[in-house]
């Protein structure tokens, strides 16, 4: 079987940066984190998902546990503007090259500013969509972090 090659992987070759791939049942009806938590052989704190939000003057990525819940007003202040909100979903293959449930933060057509959960900095490795459905990348935080010059702060909703 060929191996898929992503841009996202293609972008992690280029820069050689070491990784592993991981293969998971992608279903539409039942995306959550929990579906990919339960096939991926990783704990929850330690796969993460890519959001792309907007602001008034452009574009940003925020990457963060699986299963928390982003807090917009923690992000607005911490990238330093008045409000964030969500990409409408019809926008987000235009925008980065990715389609939902396949949108990774390394690859996308533009370089935006990135957010990542400062737990990241906890674990020893972490994954994200590697830039289409049911494939994982897992590689280091550090790795990750900085193939898209991102900066971590702390931006999910607690208790």
């Amino acid at each position: 079987m060929k191996k898929v090659k992503t841009n996202a992987l293609r972008i992690l070759d280029q820069k050689h940066i070491d990784y592993q791939t991981r293969e998971y049942n992608y279903d539409e009806d039942h995306l959550s984190g929990e579906h990919i938590v339960g096939q991926v052989d990783l704990s929850e704190d330690e796969i993460y998902k890519t959001l792309v939000l907007k602001y008034k003057e452009g574009y940003l990525v925020c990457c963060i546990p699986v299963m928390a819940e982003i807090d917009l007003k923690k992000l607005a202040k911490e990238s330093g503007h008045k409000s964030v909100e969500m990409l409408h979903q019809k926008d987000l293959l235009g925008l980065t090259g990715y389609i939902r449930g396949g949108c990774s933060p390394i690859g996308m057509k533009k370089l935006f500013p990135t957010y990542f959960q400062e737990d990241i900095l906890l674990l020893e490795k972490v994954a994200v969509s590697a830039g289409k459905r049911g494939l994982q990348v897992i590689l280091k935080p550090d790795d990750l972090i900085s193939s898209v010059q991102g900066k971590c702060v702390d931006v999910i909703r607690r208790g």
